[in-house]
């Protein structure tokens, strides 16, 4: 059993993940046919000289958006979905699915464009890779093997030569290398968190988020299971990780996911166990994170499940997802970053939020929200930093991360 979110959860059945019972419910699927097979993890895509199909625009004003879901749960996706959003209004409209991948429950994109990235969180976790294409028939490059279970975050290393992963149930990151068309090679490193030891209520470390800093000297995994947040060099001709330094949170606060601001000086911290955040200290030189004093999210004395923050690239505005509240917390960032000044809370229109991204003009914020499997889009105010519902939420199952382009 785990403990953590609050929540006591039943044995499942071999091959099944507790991060998948904390709001997975029936759900209509979205009417779309499926776009992409499998291929072999050594197939490779045909070289193309079309411009990055991650693309942009698949008409005037009208843009991709990619989903992600668990496709083993009832109500659950079919793979990655795909839709498009309009940038004017928010709209989104189903197009299809990318079949052949395994609980897709997080994605990130290749620097180029190109590539698409899914983890596939299961027991035996793995990374897949999407070669995108214009005309919307994405293919499946391959799949391979992170090293341990329920995988549930992965990033591309800013050079894109590495792939990034984060094993939840194991506790431990991974590193893969990334081939010329996109596709995965060989795991170069899988690296446990044995110590500091497990927080209260932890069964034992719990690897929940990797990314490179902002300066790309270092890369930064956070355990929620250890309340630690690790700093690793990467070898970039090698691909692998050296451990230089960790910053511990206090016991029980459940470290869920770092969000920098882009001046890369400061970053900011969403906790999911004791329902706060914390703005850290970061320096570049040695890649030390300095944790400051817990923040309230604004959402009550009753544990709201912090998921996720997203920071505006002027650094002006933080935006926090609060599952069981059910709400985004909206904050001011002052003094450089050094600060987060609480400015309220909005009602995010679902249930859950596990996920929330900015699109590429920041015009417009999407929630993903797992339990009531819906996306709900905002329109962002600059100025203010206020955020205005556009529209409905767009029926999507069980969707637990979107990813605007």
């Amino acid at each position: 059993m785990s403990s953590r979110a609050g929540r006591t959860e039943t044995a499942s059945a071999p091959g099944t993940n507790r991060r998948r019972f904390l709001g997975a419910v029936a759900a209509a699927a979205v009417g779309a046919t499926a776009v992409g097979s499998a291929a072999p993890a050594s197939a490779s895509p045909t070289p193309s000289a079309s411009p990055s199909p991650s693309a942009r625009a698949c008409s005037r004003g009208s843009r991709s958006l990619f989903l992600g879901t668990y496709t083993s749960v009832p109500g659950g996706g079919a793979g990655i979905g795909l839709a498009t959003y309009d940038e004017a209004t928010g709209r989104i409209t189903a197009t299809g699915t990318v079949a052949g991948v395994s609980d897709p429950s997080f994605l990130a994109l290749h620097p180029s464009g190109r590539t698409l990235y899914c983890v596939n969180e299961q027991q035996e976790g793995g990374v897949t890779a999407i070669r995108l294409s214009p005309d919307g028939h994405h293919r499946v490059l391959g799949t391979r093997g992170t090293g341990g279970a329920g995988p549930c975050h992965l990033s591309v290393h800013p050079s894109g030569r590495w792939l990034l992963s984060a094993n939840y149930l194991s506790g431990s990151v991974a590193v893969h290398p990334i081939d010329a068309s996109g596709a995965l090679g060989a795991r170069t490193a899988l690296v446990t968190h044995s110590t500091p030891p497990p927080g209260p209520g932890q069964e034992g470390p719990h690897a929940h988020q990797i990314v490179t800093s902002p300066d790309g000297g270092h890369v930064l995994a956070v355990d929620l299971g250890n309340d630690t947040v690790y700093t690793y060099r990467l070898d970039t001709s090698r691909g692998e990780l050296a451990r230089v330094s960790y910053a511990s949170l206090r016991p029980g606060a459940g470290p869920r996911h770092l969000t920098f601001h882009p001046a890369g000086r400061f970053a900011y911290l969403a906790n999911e166990v004791d329902n706060t955040v914390v703005v850290c200290a970061y320096d570049p030189a040695t890649g030390r994170l300095t944790p400051g004093t817990p923040q309230p999210t604004g959402t009550g004395p009753d544990t709201s499940y912090p998921a996720q923050l997203v920071v505006t690239d002027d650094g002006r505005y933080a935006f926090l997802a609060n599952r069981g509240h059910n709400s985004l917390t909206r904050y001011a960032i002052e003094g450089g970053g050094s600060r987060l000044r609480l400015l309220g809370t909005v009602p995010v229109g679902g249930d859950f939020p596990r996920h929330i991204a900015l699109s590429p003009d920041e015009n417009l914020l999407f929630a993903a929200n797992q339990r009531s499997s819906s996306v709900s889009v905002f329109q962002v105010d600059h100025g203010s930093g206020e955020l205005r519902p556009a529209g409905s939420p767009f029926s999507s199952p069980v969707a637990v991360c979107a990813l605007p382009l």
